[in-house]
């Protein structure tokens, strides 16, 4: 076992993190910052430090999953959670407030804004509660405090901001109508007594986490997140976890971009898929010859480019232009300059570098996970897909080649659904051309 393989298996026992979904270099970056805090002479005396002190356990923890995130994130799933919470209250009669979980729940920015969503769509406030969890104590202690800077505030419709706002001298505070509907607490959803005894949610917002486990953790972070859903409720994830739902049982409800499922109530749960399965329709190759030339990278409004984090909330720090950045620029290319000439080890390397010296792109990922098919790895494939479908949704290639590995794996849904998101997007591209 390396130094670093400690490291790596703590945060996974703790917070379930594959160290293959993130990258080493974000980890390792974590435990020389913390030995450096802790005064710690070498990875081996910070790693008895780390043992001796449940502080230092959480400051580790911390460091990693730094969070970023803003207020109404994916517009279209809070726009469907109003409509589905009218619906809901009918259904039950009006007998009792509709439970919302969001977790993780990060600095607050989900939680509220499903409390701000509803009582816009006119529901009062005794009608429906929110739970927000989150493993990082500072994270929740900093949504307890309610006040955001201009970063949590992005896309083009922000009037949110003067119903429910005011003005202070370090940012805006959340009014106390909104702060009276949530209520926020420090929780592992890794930890199987959790919420044991409280009646399960009528929606569930658990949205870009799951990409960040391998697949046994899934499982078991499914199984928790089935038993707190209600049976008739739904399911909110992120737009890279829908393939995976669909092959644990869940069905998507059939409402673009709002990323809801809820519980397949007559088929039978897809099987996980093996690579020795048969397909029926074959897809073309997901392996282009050469590999292709770089494009720029594209820019998404929202969302950015964006570290990493589990057990969060994730989202994108700033966007950074290439053309403001020449050393960005020139490693891009030189990716996509040794990717062509099958220099796949040396891409890698490159690749490595690009996100241990830059905020993480799409494009590097999507590269990651052309190379990693090369070489025959089609679960780590796959997981390089899906990053660069966090950072960019509706990256073309990327789309079109994990879905094209699905499909070989047996996961011909996975792979409609992938392919349907494709022709989507690039009927919307053809469209704004003609503009």
């Amino acid at each position: 076992m390396t130094s670093d393989q400690r490291f790596f298996d703590f945060l996974k026992d703790r917070i379930g993190l594959d160290v293959a979904s993130v990258g080493a270099a974000i980890i390792e970056r974590a435990v020389r910052q913390r030995t450096t805090a802790s005064k710690a002479l070498s990875a081996d005396e910070y790693w008895q430090t780390l043992q001796g002190s449940r502080d230092e356990q959480q400051a580790l923890i911390e460091a990693v999953i730094v969070p970023e995130t803003w207020f109404f994130r994916y517009p279209e799933s809070f726009a469907t959670l109003a409509k589905l919470a009218s619906k809901r209250l009918t259904e039950i009669n009006h007998m009792r407030a509709l439970r919302i979980l969001s977790l993780p729940c990060s600095t607050g920015e989900e939680p509220y804004s499903i409390a701000m969503a509803l009582l816009d769509a006119g529901l009062k406030p005794h009608q429906f509660k929110v739970e927000g969890m989150d493993v990082s104590p500072l994270s929740v202690e900093k949504a307890r405090r309610a006040v955001y800077g201009k970063n949590s505030f992005r896309g083009q419709d922000i009037a949110f901001r003067e119903r429910h706002f005011s003005a202070e001298d370090d940012g805006y505070k959340l009014s106390e109508r909104v702060l009276e509907q949530v209520r926020l607490q420090v929780a592992n959803l890794l930890d199987p007594t959790l919420l044991a005894n409280e009646p399960p949610y009528d929606f569930v917002f658990c949205r870009n986490l799951l990409i960040y486990f391998d697949q046994p953790t899934q499982q078991q972070v499914f199984e928790v997140l089935k038993r707190l859903t209600h049976v008739d409720g739904v399911l909110f994830i992120g737009p890279a976890e829908g393939s995976l739902l669909g092959r644990l049982g869940m069905r998507s409800i059939g409402i673009a971009q709002s990323f809801a499922f809820s519980r397949q109530s007559l088929a039978e749960p897809e099987p996980l898929p093996s690579a020795f399965a048969p397909t029926s329709t074959p897809l073309p190759t997901p392996l282009p010859t050469p590999l292709p030339t770089p494009q720029p990278v594209r820019r998404v409004t929202p969302p950015p480019p964006v570290r990493s984090r589990p057990f969060a909330a994730v989202a994108p720090l700033a966007n950074t232009s290439t053309t403001a950045n020449p050393d960005a620029a020139a490693l891009l290319a030189s990716i996509a300059a040794l990717a062509n000439e099958g220099k796949s080890t040396e891409a890698r390397a490159a690749c490595e570098l690009y996100l241990r010296s830059h905020e993480p792109v799409a494009q590097v990922f999507y590269w990651l996970g052309l190379l990693s098919d090369v070489a025959g790895r089609a679960l780590e494939a796959q997981g390089f897909y899906r990053k660069a479908l966090y950072l960019e949704p509706q990256h073309p290639d990327a789309l079109m080649h994990l879905a094209a590995l699905l499909q070989s794996q047996g996961d011909t849904a996975g792979a409609r659904r992938l392919q349907e998101r494709a022709a989507r997007s690039e009927r919307a591209a053809d469209s704004e051309r003609k503009r």
